[in-house]
């Protein structure tokens, strides 16, 4: 089989545990895509974060971002976007905001949260995008629902962080109960991703593989998080990153090594070391 795209999640796969890109990884992409192949990234990063990690790998093609809710090379003209309405996101804002949690609403070119007062949950508010506040606008305000009925969006994504598990299984209790239309997942130990329902970032490739012509089974895709299983076991070769959750590695037809030890960059040169240019 000769594959056409390579599809690569960012946390967890191609950054490091210190949010940084080896030198292997960067040369094995650049390897890649002299052979031809598209590559893209697929990541639960809004648009403008998915963007700075992509200029960094010199990938310049559509990029999937938000779990799949967004999909482009430029903010300003996405070739599929997937939002949660003004109405149900402020629906949403304004349940979560009767728990104790930092809420982030995520769009394609800014993002609004809510301020934590507590001096033990501050670290979580700065962290809950890792590096996002580098590059990314983001507002923090006392009440997000005040702020989305004076300003209202249409996001594509929202997303909560939990200081305790209680309040998150209330919170998602009554989110279950009271809203319609999102599918909600958990992406680390107390976060929470709420994205409009049949957003995923197997959707997304698939939308992408529509838009350029290539074939699910004509896809290499690599990642290590549950919100990867789905994307890994839908292209002709799912990698699993050797630090992957035990769902994605259980789907995957191939393992590689960690992200500590360089697993894009081995994969990259195993699998594409004999496959001729690819002529799109």
């Amino acid at each position: 089989m000769t594959y056409k795209l390579l599809a690569l999640n960012i946390d967890e796969t191609v950054l490091k545990s210190n949010a940084r890109i080896s030198k292997q990884t960067k040369d094995a992409i650049e390897y890649v895509k002299e052979k031809g192949v598209y590559v893209t990234l697929a990541t639960s990063r809004p648009f403008p974060a998915t963007k700075k990690i992509a200029k960094a790998l010199k990938v310049d093609g559509f990029l999937i971002s938000s779990d799949g809710a967004f999909i482009a090379t430029d903010a300003d003209e996405p070739i599929f976007v997937r939002r949660l309405k003004e109405e149900k996101a402020l629906q949403i804002v304004d349940i979560l905001e009767r728990y104790d949690c930092h809420i982030r609403v995520l769009h394609e070119s800014f993002s609004i949260g809510n301020k934590v007062r507590q001096r033990n949950h501050l670290i979580a508010k700065m962290t809950i995008g890792i590096g996002d506040p580098l590059f990314y606008p983001i507002s923090f305000v006392d009440s997000v629902c005040e702020r989305l009925m004076e300003e209202p969006i249409a996001p594509p994504k929202i997303q909560v962080q939990f200081f305790d598990s209680q309040e998150q299984k209330k919170a998602v209790k009554q989110l279950e109960e009271m809203v319609v239309g999102i599918t909600m997942f958990e992406s680390a130990p107390g976060r929470l991703e709420l994205v409009s329902t049949g957003v995923s970032k197997a959707r997304g490739l698939q939308t992408l593989g529509q838009y350029l012509g290539i074939a699910s089974d004509e896809m290499v895709a690599i990642g290590a998080q549950d919100s990867d299983v789905e994307m890994i076991n839908q292209v002709g070769l799912g990698v699993a990153m050797g630090n992957a959750t035990e769902s994605v590695k259980n789907v995957a037809g191939w393992l590689t090594r960690s992200n500590e030890q360089n697993g894009v960059s081995y994969m990259i040169r195993e699998v594409f070391r004999k496959q001729l240019r690819v002529q799109l």
